[in-house]
């Protein structure tokens, strides 16, 4: 069996980026920028006041104090979208608004809070903005410059820069198209409600559970529904994945009488480079490429599922959107109860961590820990790792943890 550092590096191995595509601006968040974006124009294209106030020379004003103030003739109103007309020379100013361009001659702008608000005159009251307040040209950006490399996640702010250059459509990582599908005759779609309410079926939470996860970790999800074990069923399932990038089986791939999606596999021409993981929950993980595609069997247990996709697929398919970091960064937590493990297997615990007041995080179980126990991973925010050389971790005691989602660094309260 292999560690979960050398399985996650086998998958990983041959792992490629995927092709490139040009998408609306709007339509790149979240995505990976693939080619270099230059810029054509300044920003700003000229210096500019960062307050409403009046623009001036620092030299006239250097004497301004509560009770002693400097009186000033007004020039002109210039507002954001207006150019001035006139050149600020000793003894006058310019009343100014917050993105209007600097006047000739004035070297600062006083904020209006400092004045008597003038129209005709302006009374300066506090000589602390001499000098100040001016946005230069091209403090920003430069024209050729460029904006963003390749490889450049984008979020939110990235979108807004690239708008303020004209970027309205721009190259990134194409996202991967990802085919799934569960296995088991037991199992039956959310249609199949009333045979689970008699007992006789298990309607699929891992179908539901993977095209959310696929969705969030930027895939696109290709559900080829529920296989029954039947090897015939199987192959069909696996032929209607022609044209993905990625496949996920779930269930069928351990040791039992009627798991056979590693033998059907296997007579498709996949070599298994991955079989079995020494963790808890998890272990029969597998994987392979099918002819370009490379292929990875979950086991069937939903917390199992959940815990592999985040180990395995997650950084798998982040590769594929073309970033660079991957995985998920663990963090030290401080236990609030013990810990006990049975088998010599590294243990990834569901848990909920806990931000104190001075950013210790603490953490404990969400209760029940089996590998059917779905709502276990629904509670949770983080994944606790028990090594395997640890049996037992007593309360005060550290381990490491991953953060799943944001709500482990989330507050009920504001705080700085």
């Amino acid at each position: 069996m292999l560690s979960v550092a050398e399985a996650a590096a086998r998958i990983m191995a041959d792992i490629e980026t995927l092709g490139v595509e040009r998408v609306a601006l709007l339509d790149a968040l979240g995505r990976v920028l693939a080619t270099p974006v230059r810029s054509p124009l300044t920003l700003p294209a000229w210096d500019n006041s960062a307050m409403d106030g009046y623009a001036l020379r620092a030299t006239d004003v250097h004497d301004a104090r509560p009770g002693h103030p400097v009186t000033l003739r007004v020039l002109e109103t210039v507002a954001a979208g207006a150019f001035p007309s006139q050149r600020v020379e000793p003894g006058t100013a310019t009343r100014i608004m917050t993105g209007a361009p600097i006047p000739d001659g004035a070297d600062g702008v006083v904020r209006i809070e400092d004045t008597d608000r003038g129209t005709a005159q302006v009374a300066i009251h506090d000589a602390r903005d001499a000098g100040r307040n001016v946005r230069r040209r091209g403090e920003d950006i430069a024209q050729g410059a460029t904006v963003f490399e390749r490889g450049q996640p984008l979020g939110a702010p990235q979108i807004g820069v690239l708008a303020s250059v004209g970027a309205a459509t721009v190259d990134v990582y194409r996202r991967p198209r990802v085919a799934f599908f569960g296995s088991g005759d037991e199992i039956v779609d959310l249609d199949g409600l009333p045979d689970a309410v008699a007992g006789r079926k298990v309607i699929t939470s891992n179908s539901y559970t993977l095209h959310a996860m696929i969705r969030e970790a930027g895939g696109e999800p290709m559900n080829l529904g529920i296989a029954r074990d039947d090897p015939a069923e199987l192959r069909d399932r696996i032929a209607r994945s022609t044209g993905s990038d990625l496949l996920i089986t779930s269930a069928g791939i351990s040791a039992g009488e009627f798991d056979y999606v590693r033998d059907v596999l296997a007579q498709l021409g996949v070599e298994m480079k991955v079989w079995k993981v020494r963790m808890r929950p998890g272990a029969p993980v597998g994987f392979g490429w099918l002819g370009q595609r490379p292929w990875i069997g979950l086991p069937g247990n939903p917390v199992s599922t959940m815990v592999t996709f985040e180990l395995f697929v997650r950084p798998m398919l982040r590769r594929m959107l073309g970033h660079t970091r991957i995985y998920r960064r663990p963090v030290a937590v401080t236990l609030e109860e013990p810990i006990t493990i049975a088998a010599q297997l590294t243990h990834f615990m569901r848990g909920i961590v806990t931000v104190g007041p001075g950013g210790a995080m603490t953490a404990r179980l969400t209760g029940p820990q089996g590998s059917g126990v779905l709502t276990s991973m629904a509670r949770a925010n983080a994944l606790l790792i028990v090594p395997e050389d640890r049996p037992r971790v007593e309360t005060g005691e550290s381990l490491h943890a991953l953060l799943i989602g944001e709500d482990a660094q989330m507050s009920t309260t504001f705080a700085l």
